[in-house]
């Protein structure tokens, strides 16, 4: 009698066999663990893990002006020279940044961005009578809790991997909007209100551009404006409440130097299998590299 045929992993001859079947000796052999497994250092990712800590660092600042503007320890025209103030300092160092980086430039000019600046802060100032008396059927917990979920929302949909013009996020930037429209309409007068929303614009949509142009060129700048943020977000808070103050530098504490240690003891652990049952994935990196 002839001896059987030995099988072959191919489709295009019949072999009497169904297409997904596999004998005993290919199916260990081709058995892999751990393919695609990557490597993380501890201190790499404590700096990385510091995007989200500076997101948090960010609302607890927001929250802690809108409180002191409340508590009347902080008037609408300081915040507005102030914030003017920093945000052209900010812009001059971005266009700076913009042009000694290798990155391709936008198309807009100096003189496009003063009149989308020029723009947003008069219908923010022709729209903030209406902000003030926009929630007065709605009680002051009902704007905290909403506030509050637009905050959680901002944090958790931030765009903390994105490229330059994906910075902040749109879901983002409009739930820190309508979270600061919520706040300005507890305020007290049309230049409070018109004062918090221009600065949550600032420090939500600009302010994010220009960290994230920083990381870019100057990797290392990132961990100093983690420590940054961090410390003027502790001491805005212990100035207002201890509690929250604890909170955060938990919260800080947690994310920075502990989940980066559970990645790493976790990732050695990690038992990945693959085999002959896994479905087909073409390799279509190597097709584009060969065809280019």
């Amino acid at each position: 009698m002839a001896a059987p045929k030995e099988w072959k992993k191919i489709l295009y001859e019949d072999q009497n066999k169904p297409d997904n079947y596999v004998d005993d000796k290919s199916f260990l052999r081709e058995l892999k663990k751990n393919k695609h497994i990557r490597s993380y250092e501890y201190w790499p990712t404590v700096s990385d893990s510091g995007c989200i800590t500076q997101q948090i660092s960010s609302v607890c600042i927001f929250v802690v002006i809108f409180m002191y503007m409340d508590n009347k320890q902080l008037k609408p025209d300081e915040l507005f020279i102030v914030t003017t103030i920093l945000t052209i300092i900010g812009y001059i160092c971005y266009v700076k940044l913009e042009n000694s980086s290798n990155t391709t430039r936008s198309n807009r000019t100096v003189c496009d961005d003063m009149k989308t600046s020029i723009m947003f802060g008069g219908f923010s100032f022709s729209l903030s009578p209406v902000l003030v008396s926009l929630t007065e059927t709605i009680s002051t917990d009902t704007i905290y809790a909403m506030t509050s979920m637009m905050m959680i929302a901002n944090i958790l949909f931030y765009n903390y991997s994105a490229d330059q013009d994906d910075v902040p996020g749109t879901l983002s930037l409009n739930a820190a909007t309508f979270a600061s429209i919520c706040l300005a309409s507890r305020l007290n007068t049309t230049w409070h209100a018109f004062s918090i929303v221009l600065f949550s614009f600032e420090w939500f949509a600009l302010w994010p551009l220009l960290r994230h142009r920083l990381k870019t060129i100057y990797p290392k700048c990132n961990n100093t404006i983690t420590v940054v943020l961090g410390l003027l977000a502790l001491v805005f808070l212990l100035s207002t409440t201890i509690p929250g103050a604890i909170l955060f530098l938990s919260i800080h504490i947690f994310i920075n130097f502990i989940c980066p240690a559970f990645l790493k003891i976790l990732q050695v652990r990690k038992n990945n299998i693959y085999g002959p049952w896994d479905e087909a994935q073409p390799g279509l990196q190597n097709v584009k590299s060969k065809s280019s």
